[in-house]
């Protein structure tokens, strides 16, 4: 297989998606930290699990099942989370990658609502739609996370349907267990439109340019 799931940097005004890294740990103990009230159904860390779920991280990507990023706020220049190229699928030849998912993802309660979350989601379908040409980009979560499908949903996704005991439950006293996944996607065909969506919601974000009088 002559394709490497690599992520490179990727820029954004609000967000830089960084290859995740334990130079990162420090702040992503405190990110994971803030508030964890939202994680109820998702992998967050403890603080002194970072270090250990940086090392799994490293670990899905060297079989090369994952590319791991930092969330690097850039008007802080902390990392305030993390993100994922996740599963990725080769249908069609060992060269070219069809479709991947989009997972891992997870923000410090300080940076949700901020765009953070959008642009991140613009840089990585875009990447994925436009340098590696992939077919689809797919999402999930667990089928009773009503916050996180509705983020989903927010950045273009299609609800696709629930397929059963269909990934690991991350939930508190679940250890073991498999859970119920919804999923998502965008094909080729609605990227255009989802692109052109993103992208107003991140200049809304961006601090207005006051014109010269």
């Amino acid at each position: 297989m002559s394709f490497k799931l690599v992520g490179p940097v990727l820029e954004g005004a609000l967000v830089r998606l960084e290859p995740l890294e334990h130079r990162h740990a420090a702040d992503l103990a405190v990110a994971a930290e803030e508030e964890r009230g939202t994680y109820a159904f998702t992998l967050v860390p403890r603080a002194h699990e970072v270090g250990d779920y940086i090392d799994a991280q490293h670990a899905r990507a060297a079989a090369g099942r994952l590319a791991p990023y930092a969330q690097v706020s850039v008007a802080s220049g902390r990392a305030v989370g993390a993100t994922s190229y996740w599963e990725p699928r080769y249908w069609l030849s060992d060269d070219r990658l069809d479709a991947i998912e989009v997972g891992f993802t997870w923000l410090a309660r300080s940076a949700q609502g901020t765009g953070v979350n959008a642009e991140a989601k613009l840089l990585l379908f875009r990447y994925a739609f436009e340098e590696w040409g992939v077919s689809r980009v797919d999402l999930k979560t667990d089928a009773r996370n009503d916050r996180s499908r509705a983020a989903i949903e927010s950045v273009g996704a299609r609800f696709e349907g629930v397929l059963r005991n269909w990934s690991r439950s991350w939930a508190p006293g679940e250890e073991g267990r498999l859970r119920d996944s919804a999923i998502f996607s965008i094909t080729t065909g609605e990227w255009p439109q989802c692109r052109e969506r993103l992208e107003k919601r991140v200049a809304g974000y961006l601090p207005r340019v006051r014109s010269t009088p």
